[in-house]
């Protein structure tokens, strides 16, 4: 779901969500409610904050010595365990929420109340989350939904590697969906379990069992997303576009590539291991890969977690299992729209669309994960949504 769902996360949405709960409980009664100013921090001059509101652009603040400031952790939804907070302890990028002096009839406004989430708070509560998600999630293709049940069948995995996972959603599951042509996880919106369908991607956690094959879920995310394989036809690097020719359809594509979108290059030797896993057996039919001859230098993978011996990023020993194979394209060397050129064959997930749409997640040195291309789809469609960890689905 990388990806990134999970790397792209906005901090003002959750301390949005806390912010504006925050208010309604703080100031509930109040028979007219004061001007206030919700937004992030830009700047500090002497005793003058600049923010960026989330309604009317930059604004200023005068905050005096009289002003009260507080201090509440993300996510905390009354100021019974707010602490105070010293002017001086305010830093860009916090999120506050001011309550103005309305009788002030100064050019710049003076603030009577801040009440602040650090970002440094928000960045520990988004790690912790990551590792949430890494350690109780479970991640997919939907193969069945029962909305009476509140069963979700998930697959995971690839080729030999495929599990099939249940979902069990009960009332206190939280159901959310990803915006249209958004894999960003600040910005999925409530849904229904019926809102869920056959053949799109998902993550949930919760309760699993030992072997990740049955979860009672507390949170989901899912979305619908296009898989597409081909070769570029055309580049049109002024406005981030290129046109693949899908294998599938023999249609063309117009594929919008925006700074958020994972693109990775595959070395021939993983692609062709890769190739070898999806169809049952290794490259050299045996179950290990091959050892270098004596004498030769050993084999490095390129990127983060690279290991000598042919396998990277700790896959060897371990390649028969799906998230391991997802963690090797995650290891792949990153490259840009400038790295593409016509003719190259690629694979990708993106936004739905039939003619037009938006990458996710591409590979390009794919020649031979598309001789087994429905087990590399599902391999792909998977990585795009848990690439990093697992961690940016749930990241907030």
């Amino acid at each position: 779901m990388n990806g990134r769902m999970m790397q792209r996360v906005s901090i003002g949405s959750i301390q949005l969500v806390a912010l504006v709960a925050l208010v309604l409980a703080a100031w509930q009664g109040v028979a007219q409610t004061p001007a206030r100013l919700m937004g992030t921090v830009t700047a500090i001059s002497g005793n003058t904050l600049t923010l960026k509101t989330d309604i009317d652009g930059e604004r200023q603040v005068q905050v005096p010595a009289t002003a009260v400031l507080k201090r509440i952790e993300p996510g905390q939804r009354d100021l019974s365990a707010a602490v105070p907070l010293q002017f001086s302890d305010l830093a860009p990028d916090d999120r506050v929420l001011v309550r103005l002096d309305t009788s002030s009839t100064d050019a710049v406004p003076q603030a009577t109340q801040i009440i602040a989430i650090k970002q440094e708070d928000v960045l520990l509560k988004q790690e912790k989350e990551r590792e949430d998600w890494r350690l109780r999630g479970v991640g997919g293709l939907v193969k069945s939904v029962d909305p009476a049940t509140g069963l979700i069948v998930l697959t995971s995995g690839s080729g030999v590697t495929t599990k099939t996972i249940d979902v069990h959603v009960s009332s206190a599951t939280v159901l959310k969906r990803y915006a249209p042509a958004s894999v960003r996880f600040d910005m999925a919106q409530p849904a229904p379990i019926n809102a869920i369908h056959a053949g799109d991607q998902l993550r949930a956690r919760g309760q699993k069992n030992a072997d990740g094959t049955d979860m009672q879920a507390e949170e989901i995310v899912s979305g619908s997303f296009r898989n597409i394989s081909g070769t570029i036809s055309s580049l049109d690097a002024a406005n981030s576009n290129i046109v693949v020719k899908d294998l599938k359809t023999k249609k063309n594509v117009t594929i919008h590539i925006t700074p958020e979108a994972q693109m990775r290059a595959l070395p021939e030797p993983m692609a062709q291991m890769l190739a070898a896993r999806l169809k049952g057996s290794t490259a050299t039919g045996r179950g290990t890969p091959t050892a270098p001859a004596a004498g030769a230098a050993p084999r490095h993978w390129p990127g983060p977690g690279g290991m000598p011996g042919g396998m990277p990023g700790g896959m060897q020993g371990h390649a028969e299992n799906g998230s391991e194979m997802q963690r090797v394209l995650s290891n792949a060397p990153a490259i840009h729209l400038a790295d593409l050129k016509k003719g190259d064959a690629v694979m990708l997930v993106s936004t739905e669309g039939a003619t037009d749409v938006t990458a996710i997640t591409l590979l390009t040195g794919v020649e031979p994960l598309l001789q087994a291309p429905e087990a590399s789809q599902n391999l792909l469609s998977n990585w795009s949504m848990g690439s990093g960890g697992e961690g940016d689905a749930g990241a907030q």
